[in-house]
C-alpha cells in the first residue's frame, strides 16, 4: 500500500494553516457551492369580512384528521393550514384573522391557489345560516351562545373527505389516522409555497389506485377498506361531480360504490357540501352520546338518536355539533378498544 496515497499532512507541514503538498500532486479544486434553493413564489391573496362571528377553529376543526394529519395544520399565532388537491392542482392555503376588524386573510400557493381563495368563503361557512337553528332544548341554547362562532364548512371537494371517511371504517380514530397519515405522507406530493414542516398534499385517484398491496398493510389497512378507496378512485372524477348536487342526491351516488354505506357518504357529504342535515347512523358512540344529552338514556341506538333529533329536522347535523361541543358525553364504562396494528403481522 506504501506510495499509493499522498503522505498526511503533519504539524511540520503545516504553516498559517496551509498543508504543504508534495511536488507532483496536483491540488484537488474545492467543491463547488450548493446552488440557493429556489424562493417560494409570492402568495396569492384574498380578503372576507364574515356577516357574523367566525371561529376558524369550529368551523375548520372537521377537515382535520388526527393530530400528525399532513395535511392541516393550526399553529398557536392563530393560522390554520390546509393543503388540498383542487380541481386546478395542489394548493396550500392559509388562513387568519384580524381579532380588531374581523377581516380574514387567505393566503394560497401552488397550481390550486386561485381555486381556494375563490372557495375560501364557503369553506369558512358563508353559504351556512346559524339562525335557521331553533334550539328546543337548553343545553343545545346554551352551546349555540357559547359557541356563536360555529358555522358547517363546505370544501366543495369529494374525495378528500370521502377517503379518510372510508379509512375511518370499523377501526378506532387512531388507527385511522396513521393509515391516513403514512399514506399521504408516502405517495403525495410536499405542499407548495413556505409551508410548516412535513405538509403533504393528499395522491391524485391515478396514485391511490397503484398503491401495492403490501403499502396498504404497512398502514395497517386492511383489504376490505383498501378495496372500497380502489373502487372509488376508479370514479372519482364522477362522484367529484356529486358536489353539484343536493346532498341527499349526493349520498345516493356515493353509496352506488360497493363498500360505501350511510355512515361514511354523511361524514363525507358533512364536510364536501356543508351538509346541515346529514346525521351520521352506524356511529359506534354517537347515538348514545345524543341519548345521553338530550333523554339521559346511554344505550341508545340509531332509532332512538333520529327520534330525538326529529324536532330538528333540517338542522340535524348542526344539533348532532352541538351536542358534541357541549361535553355533556357519558362517563366510560368500559376501557378503550385495543389499538391493531395489522402492519406487524
Amino acid at each position: 500500500m506504501a506510495g499509493r496515497f499522498a503522505p498526511r499532512p503533519t504539524r511540520a507541514t503545516v504553516r498559517g494553516g496551509h498543508v504543504a503538498v508534495p511536488a507532483g500532486v496536483p491540488r484537488q479544486a474545492p467543491a463547488p457551492a450548493a446552488a440557493p434553493a429556489p424562493a417560494p413564489a409570492p402568495a396569492r391573496v384574498r380578503t372576507w369580512v364574515p356577516d357574523g362571528p367566525l371561529d376558524l377553529g369550529l368551523v375548520l376543526g372537521p377537515l382535520r384528521r388526527g393530530p400528525g394529519d399532513p395535511t392541516f395544520r393550526a399553529l398557536p399565532d392563530g393560522s390554520v393550514w390546509r393543503a388540498s388537491l383542487t380541481p386546478a392542482g395542489p394548493g396550500t392555503l392559509r388562513v387568519t384573522r384580524r381579532s380588531g376588524s374581523g377581516e380574514v386573510r387567505g393566503e394560497a400557493w401552488g397550481p390550486g391557489a386561485d381555486w381556494l381563495l375563490e372557495q375560501l368563503p364557503e369553506m369558512l361557512g358563508a353559504a351556512d345560516d346559524p339562525s335557521a337553528f331553533v334550539p328546543r332544548h337548553k343545553l343545545l341554547a346554551l352551546t349555540q351562545r357559547r359557541r356563536a362562532g360555529l358555522r358547517l364548512t363546505r370544501t366543495g371537494l369529494v374525495l378528500e373527505s370521502l377517503i379518510p371517511s372510508i379509512l375511518e371504517q370499523k377501526v378506532t380514530a387512531g388507527e385511522a389516522y396513521r393509515a391516513w397519515r403514512l399514506l399521504v405522507r408516502k405517495f403525495g406530493e410536499p405542499a407548495p409555497g413556505p409551508v410548516p414542516e412535513r405538509m403533504s398534499v393528499m395522491p391524485p385517484p391515478r396514485t391511490w389506485a397503484l398503491i401495492p398491496s403490501w403499502e396498504w398493510h404497512r398502514a395497517g389497512v386492511d383489504d376490505k377498506r383498501a378495496s372500497t378507496v380502489l373502487r372509488a378512485v376508479r370514479v372519482a372524477a364522477r362522484l367529484e361531480e356529486a358536489v353539484r348536487m343536493p346532498a341527499g342526491a349526493a349520498q345516493e351516488r356515493l353509496e352506488l360504490v360497493s363498500g360505501i354505506g350511510p355512515w361514511t357518504s354523511a361524514e363525507t357529504v358533512q364536510r364536501s357540501h356543508g351538509a346541515v342535515d346529514a346525521v351520521t347512523v352506524g356511529d359506534l358512540h354517537l347515538p348514545g352520546i345524543v341519548g345521553w344529552a338530550l333523554a339521559g338514556d346511554r344505550h341508545a341506538d340509531d332509532a332512538v338518536m333520529l327520534s330525538l333529533l326529529e324536532p330538528y329536522a333540517g338542522q340535524r347535523h348542526r344539533a348532532a355539533r352541538l351536542i358534541l361541543l357541549s361535553g355533556r358525553v357519558p362517563e366510560r364504562r368500559a376501557p378503550r378498544m385495543p389499538y391493531g396494528d395489522i402492519g406487524r403481522l
